[in-house]
């Protein structure tokens, strides 16, 4: 068994048929220059040892890597496959929100679309993330292919090479200060939830009967007509509320800035939650009668005990949010 021979032949099968011939004559003169003039087998596996797989150095006279990404680019690569992907998936699925309310024809509970929506959601979140990992890693596989650079020092997001003076633009963020990308698209999330169920309230808020494995919307709770009387005040917390959830994920850790500009936007929204609830035409009346009926209770009762608690249970939770923010903010 000539084991310089076989080597060759792996080596060369995996090249373009054109230089095979010339690529094997090298690498032959190449082995024999490694092997003394009584050589053995073990000389032979020795060189061969050190000239290493046939398919690496194939890889080496073929100038091309054998990697999908490799060092030089997986860093950049990977930051922004964790950048895109948050925010491709929340603008899919603030769309997907949107086009079924747009579309909405009042002909199905508003119920059955949410739980439709849910479950489509899933879905389309794992189809967005599937779209973006294979068109990226398309992207960078061909650049890796394209670059004919020979360093394979790693690159920084904005492609140049590194140096330590890099150090002094990234700064110390404990973890606990940290905001991931996860806790932005939640807030965005839910900004388009809320700012949809606010828009559809007479469609999705009220009581609602199980029955032929469906819910059935029977008594609606709020006046729409009260809630769109505020329109342009809430338009303009929901407008602050997208800002703000863009404005950390470029920061990426809580300051006291942010937490200044959260504590604006908490008082903003809570103030205009407690004057909309305040209103006294908000509930519709045969609802209000509907519920103190079920709970034994006059109408007034109810909805003094309704209104208060939700006042409440949003206070709670503002104060919450606002202390927290100040308290990671001051995080070293």
């Amino acid at each position: 068994m000539n084991l310089i021979e076989i080597y060759i032949q792996e080596v060369t099968r995996r090249l373009p048929e054109k230089h095979r011939e010339d690529i094997g004559l090298e690498l032959r003169s190449t082995i024999e220059d490694m092997l003394p003039d009584d050589y053995t087998e073990e000389d032979v596996k020795s060189a061969l040892e050190k000239l290493g797989s046939p398919a690496m150095l194939a890889s080496r006279y073929r100038d091309q890597p054998m990697h999908l990404i490799g060092p030089r680019y997986f860093d950049v690569y990977i930051s922004l496959l964790k950048m895109i992907l948050p925010i491709a998936g929340t603008v899919a699925f603030i769309s997907m929100i949107a086009t079924y309310f747009v579309d909405y024809t009042g002909e199905e509970a508003v119920m059955n679309i949410l739980i439709n929506i849910f479950a489509k959601g899933i879905w389309m979140l794992i189809e967005v993330g599937i779209q973006v990992f294979f068109w990226l890693t398309v992207t960078f596989a061909i650049i890796e292919r394209v670059d004919k650079d020979k360093d394979n020092q790693p690159l920084t997001i904005n492609l140049k090479s590194w140096t330590p003076n890099d150090l002094k633009d990234i700064p110390y963020i404990p973890k606990k200060k940290g905001i991931t990308k996860c806790e932005v698209f939640g807030s965005l999330l839910w900004t388009a939830i809320w700012a949809s169920i606010y828009f559809y309230a007479d469609h999705l808020v009220g009581v609602y009967e199980g029955g032929g494995g469906r819910l059935d919307f029977i008594v609606p709770a709020i006046n729409q007509e009260v809630l769109l009387s505020y329109w342009p005040a809430v338009l303009v917390v929901i407008v602050i509320e997208i800002a703000l959830s863009l404005y950390k994920l470029l920061k990426g850790q809580w300051t006291q800035k942010i937490a200044v500009l959260n504590t604006v936007h908490e008082i903003l929204a809570t103030g205009l939650f407690i004057f909309i609830m305040s209103d006294s035409d908000l509930l519709r009346q045969e609802f209000v009668t509907y519920m103190a009926d079920l709970f034994s209770m006059l109408p007034d009762q109810f909805s003094a005990w309704l209104v208060g608690g939700v006042i409440l249970i949003f206070v709670v939770f503002s104060i919450i949010t606002i202390v927290d923010g100040f308290r990671k903010a001051r995080i070293r």
